[in-house]
């Protein structure tokens, strides 16, 4: 079991700003990528973003590309998603997943990530 813990999510209007962070044990976080997807009410899970082991390599969904940037802060062990310009349409659930120990890069496939947190609610409106 590997501990992943979001937190950040809340209430929005549209146009405004969250900040997601996940935290995650020390051995997970430095030995794997890392990314985030989301989930709205009636849909498939959807890719939003991810970044390598070594934090220099990210990829990111066309949906959110220029709105939402995911960092990763190695010191704290934790991964950030900064999301500007929210949409109705962003509402969901956002999760953050670990890839397998050993695991240098991104990937937008959900498949591919072995652990998973809780998740944290995004709603956008007015």
């Amino acid at each position: 079991q590997v501990p992943l813990v979001e937190s950040g999510g809340g209430l929005v209007q549209p146009g405004g700003s969250l900040r997601l962070t996940c935290a995650a044990s020390g051995r997970t976080f430095n030995s794997s990528a890392l990314g985030w997807f989301r989930q709205a009410p009636g849909k498939e899970r959807e890719f939003v973003a991810a970044v390598s082991r070594s934090g220099l390599s990210t990829l990111t969904a066309d949906s959110v590309r220029g709105r939402f940037i995911i960092s990763r802060n190695k010191a704290e062990s934790m991964v950030s998603l900064e999301m500007k310009g929210l949409k109705p349409e962003d509402t969901a659930k956002y999760t953050c997943a670990a890839r397998a120990d050993g695991s240098l890069w991104a990937s937008r496939n959900s498949a591919d990530y072995p652990y998973w947190g809780q998740g944290t609610q995004v709603t956008v409106s007015s």
